[in-house]
């Protein structure tokens, strides 16, 4: 090889070589500079959310679902921490669910399960109206104060487990974000019928998105969150979109399919 080959591919490799050094150095610039999803301090929302859930566990082995979720609310305005300032990763986790929607604009969309209704006011921006349903009125009394002012936006006390039929294909869009982990016991048979009654309530081609705590797949309470995603995914009335992996939660996006379409591609 001549000299002037050899200094041809020297330059080479020395470009390849600053190019690449260039890609890594914007790589970690970037990382650097973006926002954590989660900060030392949400370690504090965790646990607060943990001791919420136990008193949970132990009212309702008492006094039923319903009655523990009333004494949850009652006892505090927000009893996971999910508004208050201090913590960050709720909010931002919300931000994500919402951000992960297919980019159209809804006509009616339902929050099930909305707690004290931060989710369903970020849906108002995507849906022309939004409907929140949670089993305990003390939530809906609460997330109608946190909502005051925000339109096309309302709340109203429902059972995911005894829904009205007149809800019946009145929505294109229903969300589901850390509700169904809390029903007990939580059989596979159960899952099955509310991925149908879910189903019942969307119009054809109307979307499903269901957003549940995972932290690893050893842990329990993330099986359970597992199962529930898989139970809609398996489900024939629905089309799976996308999944989805972010920090400590999954996201799984369908769509309702029509009824040509379930009877073509059972």
């Amino acid at each position: 090889m001549s000299y002037v080959e050899d200094a041809t591919k020297l330059a080479g490799e020395t470009s390849a070589r600053g190019q690449l050094a260039r890609s890594v150095r914007a790589f970690f610039a970037e990382r650097l500079t973006r926002p954590f999803f989660m900060s030392p301090r949400d370690v504090g929302l965790f646990l607060r959310s943990a001791r919420t859930d136990r008193a949970i566990n132990r009212m309702r082995r008492q006094h039923g679902a319903r009655a523990a979720f009333e004494a949850a609310y009652s006892a505090t305005s927000d009893p996971w921490g999910s508004a208050s300032l201090r913590y960050g990763y709720q909010r931002r986790k919300y931000d994500h669910i919402v951000a992960l929607l297919p980019s159209r604009q809804f006509r009616k969309a339902l929050d099930l399960g909305c707690g004290l209704g931060l989710l369903s006011q970020r849906l108002t921006a995507r849906a022309d109206e939004t409907l929140g349903l949670d089993v305990a009125d003390a939530a809906i009394k609460l997330a109608r104060a946190y909502a005051k002012g925000v339109g096309r936006l309302t709340f109203a006390q429902g059972d995911v487990l005894d829904l009205p039929h007149e809800l019946n294909g009145r929505f294109d869009l229903v969300v589901i974000a850390d509700t169904l982990y809390y029903l007990s016991p939580l059989k596979n048979e159960l899952l099955k019928m509310l991925a149908c009654r879910v189903a019942d309530l969307l119009a054809p081609g109307g979307i499903c998105l269901i957003a549940d705590h995972f932290f690893f797949s050893a842990d329990i309470d993330s099986r359970t969150s597992r199962r529930i995603h898989d139970a809609f995914s398996w489900s024939p009335r629905f089309s799976v979109v996308s999944h989805h992996r972010k920090p400590f939660f999954l996201v799984t996006i369908l769509e309702k399919r029509g009824l040509i379409d379930a009877i073509v591609n059972p």
